[in-house]
């Protein structure tokens, strides 16, 4: 085993994840490429194992609830960046319909890389059946919440971008089907943003059924999961055009 797969086995057995043979071989696959495609793309700054096993990996996995990620579910990554949380989300459990999202094309270049890569790897069994269920969508997220083919399309919206909440929601809950769901991976404000977000999520149809406290293996700092559930339809003149969220947001 590599030092990569034996850091992401013992970190997440420690954060309460056992993950599969399979699974740490798609994720070790996964790391290696980042690394090669990060000297060439700005993926991330993290690169180190334990920061990659921990901070990105497990961080992703840590929004994984049993409840909501069933079999078929339709889960689009907003922002997915170098593919966090979706790609870990689709190796862990093969069966969700994935969608990733970025306004980058190199990003989803390096993230295309992935997909075929694991597609062709022997012995990945379901995760590599699985990777037959992605699909790359290279858009920005005001654009894609007008797209009639997206709009109120998926079960599960999940982001682990930087915008604050009210913001992150404007771009989110119009992608989101009544009874799904939103779900954003926060950091230590949590308190503050959700009380700012509180008129913006009720004015997108959204209302917030559960927060997740997260601590992950040896990091001091505060992470929270926010679980919203879509109540009702998104008014349609959101999301407004570019730019305005993130400018004035609701």
């Amino acid at each position: 085993m590599t030092d990569f797969i034996n850091i992401l086995d013992t970190k997440s057995r420690e954060y309460g994840i056992k993950l599969s043979q399979e699974q740490l071989a798609a994720f070790d696959i996964y790391y290696n490429l980042l690394i090669e495609f990060n000297q060439k793309v700005n993926l991330t700054a993290l690169t180190a194992p334990e920061d990659v096993a921990v901070k990105h990996i497990i961080d992703s996995l840590s929004c994984f609830d049993k409840d909501l990620f069933l079999d078929q579910t339709t889960v689009l990554d907003l922002g997915t960046g170098a593919g966090f949380p979706g790609m870990p989300l689709k190796i862990f459990y093969p069966n969700l319909k994935l969608t990733l999202v970025d306004s980058l094309k190199k990003r989803l270049n390096f993230l295309e890389e992935v997909i075929s890569t694991l597609q062709k790897t022997n012995n990945l069994g379901d995760i590599a059946k699985g990777m037959n269920e992605i699909t790359l969508v290279h858009s920005r997220a005001e654009t894609l919440g007008k797209n009639k083919t997206y709009r109120e399309s998926q079960d599960i919206v999940v982001s682990r971008a930087v915008a604050k909440l009210s913001v992150l929601s404007e771009y989110c809950l119009p992608l989101v089907k009544q009874n799904g769901c939103f779900v954003a991976l926060k950091g230590a404000n949590l308190e503050e943003e959700l009380k700012e977000a509180e008129k913006a999520i009720n004015i997108l149809g959204g209302t917030v059924f559960k927060t997740q406290n997260i601590v992950l293996p040896d990091l001091p700092d505060k992470r929270f999961i926010v679980y919203i559930k879509k109540i009702k339809e998104t008014p349609s003149q959101y999301p407004r055009r570019e730019g305005i969220p993130e400018k004035k947001s609701l």
